[in-house]
């Protein structure tokens, strides 16, 4: 039967951060250069195969076109010369909601979201097939039950002699019966032809939750993608999404079998999505970016309800009202009048270091450069901001829908730097659709970077020939990836392997198939019903089996702005991060909160710090910013009887004795600097988000996206919305010492008795000062003590004198808009 046939239906930053220093390896340069030698429905009106934009600036364009190199020849037609390995999954009977191929929520285990019966498979250049978790024994034929498994995400180690991958295990053995099992990370050994295939359980994993998505770090460490909750918390469990309330994955984590050390390293309300590591050594993934309101809430539906914190035990304190980001049903301020509404829904590209610092969409690209033209400004009444974007100046002609995104990314080895994935929406597209190409290599930035159709777009949703999955650029450069002929997702979607080819557009097609064909007849309970499959099962999720070289790790130095402050303040950076792990802290410095980025003309850009900074074009409304307020995450919302688990929402950070004091300022915030500066400990491993506010507190600037930082980290923004090449008066980036910085370092050795120092390179010392005076916090904005404080240094009252421009970084430090 082809296609098979069920027997009975189923049932649906802104800113951050400037320290990256992520720089091009040789070892990724010789091994491309020797490669080469060896040669949902919606009702929004779809416009991604129509929208265009002005001309780009010829140097970006020019910069942007390198950075391709051969992105658009011709893929390999011969025959591929490395063993693929593959997933076999029994089909579900079409798209179903929260299934395995959703966009997200796709790791749920039930039986109709991941009916049992496949396999992990590999096919070999003479075109055979091996079934490795049969010849490990695991898996059954027929009849489903407690040996039945599904398979998904394989990864194959630096040295190709093993893969990790996910495997869920058991099924109900009768009617009526539901089992309690969970994703779990595997190893799989023995891959060449001949050997007899070994599967273990990876150690240390965390077994009462789902583990998926797991890839090798360049250390051996295994990092995945968990439902696990932030710090292991039982009852938040499940984390539930920003938009329909249903379970989520937590985020990334990174886990070293030997020790068993779990840390997380990103924690994303909505999920974080197929990650991989590129040749520079950056982790790149799919996040869904979904700040904002509760839309249950406002809907008045699942009972929506706060609970006092996260607590175990903690108080049902009823529904409380939202403050952050802006209404998803518009707002009026006392100060700026009509607030226009705020969603968000955009599955974006992101890379963070493989330690889990300097997370960020990739290059610092956002809404501006993905979803250009109409983007609805802030404050409705504001005639200098717009409602459309500067098309002129991004490279990017592409257009990414708003309720949709990029998925599966992977980069092609031949072209270090170019990257392929699948631009899909989040409902009716089992995250199926046609292939995209981009650059993104570290020297881009966000207005460089270029989106292009690799395979025919979609008309009104429907692709006539046919839809992909899981594109896989390989070694020796033929590209692979899941196809069905089907012009729209439906019950009988069939997705097998293939090689594609371009065609006499240069767009790539469906060539051949790579295997006859997995075939299987099976039953299993769902729970109360019998369900029959017989036919082809889908052929999904492929990788190379080959040696490849380990990319360095990224890395990443604090900048000299803030390396002299913490010379001239006397602190060691090693102590001091060593003291902000030990604390479970981060710092977050930002150097001119009044500089935004030239593209952003949604929010607020001509702003001042009340008597000392101000960046502002010749007309237009200037806005007064007195305050920075950090937001943290806090998993708070419940839907008691309704649906387990609690929901994040944005709340003011708790406030800490270690940071500058802001008597007057709203929860959470810390004074704006009169150069501009901002500088504040924040929590480690949660959820941030942040907003400058005038002087009563009212917000000015949202930034609704959310960032993860790790103990330890130090992380700088030259601006509010970092800029990609220059500020909205065509200045590039603060180069001052953030004098915010250097009152909170004051601050600290106040708070810890001293603090570690170092006076003309000697080893760390307490220095001298006045036991009267540590009582007192150093407030920002006023001048500090001379009791304890050099009278010589003091706040900025005017703007710095701008330095000349740095030459451009490796990679944007900001996050996105």
């Amino acid at each position: 039967m082809p296609g098979g046939v069920y027997a009975t239906p189923v049932k649906t930053f802104a800113c951050m951060i400037r320290n990256t220093l992520v720089v091009l390896r040789n070892t990724a340069l010789i091994l491309a250069l020797g490669t080469l030698l060896t040669a949902c429905t919606g009702s929004e009106p779809l416009v991604e195969e129509t929208a265009t934009a002005a001309s780009a600036p010829a140097q970006a364009t020019a910069q942007a076109a390198e950075a391709r190199v051969a992105a658009s020849a011709a893929v390999a037609t011969s025959a591929p010369t490395t063993p693929i390995m593959f997933v076999a999954q029994v089909p579900t009977a079409g798209d179903i909601f929260a299934g395995r191929l959703s966009a997200f929520a796709n790791h749920m285990t039930d039986m109709a979201a991941v009916p049992r019966g496949g396999d992990l498979m590999i096919r070999y250049p003479d075109g055979s097939l091996r079934n490795l978790t049969r010849e490990a024994g695991f898996g059954m034929e027929g009849r489903q039950g407690a040996n039945a498994i599904a398979v998904r995400e394989p990864t194959v180690h630096w040295d190709g002699k093993k893969a990790v991958f996910s495997m869920l295990i058991g099924a109900p053995t009768k009617q009526y019966e539901s089992v309690n099992t969970r994703w779990q990370l595997y190893e799989v050994a023995n891959l060449a032809q001949g050997q007899t295939a070994v599967i273990t359980k990876v150690a240390g994993q965390p077994t009462s939750y789902n583990n998926v998505s797991p890839l090798y770090a360049s250390d051996d460490r295994i990092l995945f993608a968990s439902d696990r909750p932030r710090t292991g918390e039982a009852h938040l469990y499940p984390q539930l999404d920003e938009y329909e309330s249903t379970p989520t994955l937590v985020g990334l984590y990174s886990l070293t079998p030997s020790t068993g050390e779990l840390r997380l390293l990103n924690h994303t309300p909505s999920g974080a999505f197929s990650p991989t590591i590129d040749s520079y050594g950056r982790v790149i993934f799919t996040r869904w970016d979904h700040l904002q309101r509760d839309q249950q809430a406002d809907a008045g539906t699942f009972g929506a309800t706060n609970y006092a914190s996260e607590a175990a035990g903690a108080a049902n304190i009823g529904r409380q009202a939202e403050n952050f980001p802006e209404s998803r049903l518009g707002q009026t301020s006392a100060a700026y009048g009509r607030v226009n509404a705020f969603t968000f829904n955009l599955f974006t590209p992101w890379q963070m270091n493989q330690d889990g610092t300097e997370e960020l969409t990739l290059n610092h690209i956002g809404r501006h450069e993905l979803m250009f033209g109409y983007i609805e400004r802030s404050f409705a009444t504001d005639s200098a901001m717009s409602d459309n974007t500067n098309t002129s100046i991004i490279a990017n002609k592409k257009y990414i829908r708003n309720d949709g995104g990029v998925f599966q990314i992977r980069e092609d080895p031949r072209t270090p730097g170019t990257y392929y994935g699948i631009y899909a929406r989040e409902f009716g597209s089992m995250t199926s659709d046609q292939i995209v190409r981009f650059t993104g290599a570290p020297t881009l930035n966000a207005e460089q970077m270029v989106f292009e159709d690799a395979s025919p777009a979609a008309v009104s949703n429907s692709l006539s020939a046919g839809r992909f999955r899981n594109p896989l650029p390989i070694s020796t450069g033929q590209l692979l990836a899941s196809y069905t002929t089907s012009p729209m997702v439906q019950t009988s979607t069939q997705f097998r392997l293939y090689q594609l080819r371009t065609d006499a557009s240069n767009m790539l097609v469906a060539g051949s198939a790579l295997t006859s064909g997995v075939r299987k007849t099976l039953s299993w309970w769902s729970p109360d019903t019998l369900k029959s499959f017989d036919g082809l099962l889908w052929e999904i999720e492929p990788v190379e089996v080959l040696a490849r070289q380990r990319p360095t790790a990224g890395s990443w130095a604090l900048e000299a702005p803030e390396r002299a402050v913490l010379a001239e303040e006397q602190v060691d950076e090693a102590a001091l991060r060593n003291w902000l792990k030990t604390n479970n802290l981060s710092l977050l410095v930002t150097r001119n909160q009044t500089s935004r980025d030239r593209g952003d003309l949604q929010q607020p850009f001509n702003l001042e710090v009340p008597g000392g900074v101000k960046t502002a074009k010749a007309t237009g409304k200037v806005y007064q910013i007195s305050h920075y307020q950090i937001l943290q995450g806090n998993q708070v919302r419940g839907y008691p009887g309704v649906e387990a688990g609690r929901r994040v929402l944005a709340q003011p950070m708790a406030s800490s004795q270690y940071n500058v004091a802001n008597t007057g300022g709203p929860a959470g915030s810390t004074k704006i600097a009169a150069d501009g500066s901002t500088a504040v400990f924040v929590p480690a491993n949660r959820a941030l988000a942040w907003q400058t506010t005038d002087a009563s507190g009212e917000p000015v600037v949202r930034e609704r996206v959310w960032v993860t930082m790790q103990p330890g980290e130090i992380r700088t923004c030259a601006g509010c919305h970092g800029e990609n090449s220059v500020n909205q008066v065509s200045r590039a980036e603060s180069t001052n010492k953030p004098e915010a910085l250097r009152a909170l370092l004051r601050q600290w050795k106040q708070a810890t008795g001293g603090g570690p120092t170092l006076v003309n390179g000697s080893q760390p010392l307490t220095p001298t000062r006045n036991t009267s005076a540590t009582s007192q916090p150093v407030v920002a904005g006023s001048a500090p003590s001379t009791q304890t404080l050099s009278s010589t240094v003091i706040e900025q009252t005017r703007p710095l004198t701008r330095g000349t421009a740095t030459p451009p970084r490796t990679a944007r430090a900001s996050l996105t808009r």
